[in-house]
Formats: C-alpha cells, structure tokens, sequence
C-alpha cells in the first residue's frame, strides 16, 4: 500500500479593503467590517490603519478588545495595515497589544500588505506541512 499523499488547502480568501470607507470608531462599525469579511466568506480581512480611529488605538476604550473579540469568535483574520507608530509610540499597552497579537495567527498590525502577504504566504505553508524558513 503507498504512502497518502497529502493535498494542500486552498489559498485563503482575502478581502482587502480600500484606505477610502467608513472608520470604525465603536463595536458597532467593527461588526461592519465583520460583515464585509462574511459577505465574502472571508477567511482574512486587510484593513488599512486609515480606518480606524484614534478612539480604537486607546485600549482604555475597549474598542479594539471589542473589535478583535468578534473576528477571533468567528475565525476571521484581521490585519491592520499601516504606520500605527503614533498610537504606540505613545502607549506601552498599545505596543504589547500588537506585539501579542501579531505573535499569533488571526490579528496583525503590519506595515503595508506586503508584510501581509509574507505572513499569510508562511501560515498557508505551515498549514500545508512545508518546512519552516528561518531568517
């Protein structure tokens, strides 16, 4: 009997939204943004930082928590997209937020979509068992 032959999953979809289109400023306007991912079926959804209000980089406000709560319940990837360096060259708090969520695979805060692109590039290869590229 041959050995199986693993098939590789499907690239993921991926919603991209422009830079130009409503800020999300409360929870609300974030299941908007959830709502644009599963009109898509969407298994990521690349956000410019354009998009979201000063109010959803202050943690205090507990907009991002909200936010980012809903697409990891639905298991949607989020990328924030963009120079977010105001927010947390002003906030320690800000700062772990993203470092923690970019340790993970479903929120990141990414310089452009290139950066995205790498990052998903290498989660679908882990996915589908590829060896692991060291840098």
């Amino acid at each position: 009997m041959s050995e199986p032959t693993p098939t590789p999953a499907p690239a993921p979809v991926v919603v991209r939204l422009p830079a130009e289109g409503p800020v999300v400023r409360d929870p609300r306007d974030g299941l908007d943004l959830l709502g644009e991912a599963f009109a898509h079926d969407a298994e990521w959804l690349v956000v410019p930082a354009a998009r979201f209000g000063a109010e959803f980089f202050t943690l205090s406000t507990r907009i991002a928590g909200e936010v980012t709560q809903k697409f990891v319940q639905y298991r949607v990837g989020l990328a924030v997209v963009g120079d977010i360096s105001a927010y947390t060259v002003a906030s320690g708090a800000l700062r772990d937020f993203v470092r923690e969520g970019n340790r993970g695979r479903q929120l990141w805060f990414l310089a452009d979509e290139a950066e995205f692109d790498a990052r998903l590039a290498a989660l679908t290869a882990a996915r589908n068992g590829a060896p692991r590229v060291s840098s």
